[in-house]
């Protein structure tokens, strides 16, 4: 893989870091049961995300 193409996969996974993290961090402010565990179904989705790519590597 060349340099660029392994800076794309990087900055793919730091987003599905990240999007997991914000969904965290909102489905700890949430209130509302059903729509907390929507988000938190969210977080679970960019973590899978997140190891399907690493596995390709």
């Amino acid at each position: 893989m060349s340099p660029k193409e392994l800076l794309y996969i990087q900055d793919a996974l730091g987003h599905q870091q990240h999007m997991k993290k914000k969904c965290q961090d909102i489905a700890n402010q949430i209130q509302d049961s059903e729509l907390k565990s929507y988000v938190n179904q969210l977080a679970n989705t960019h973590q899978q995300i997140f190891d399907q790519i690493y596995q390709l590597l």
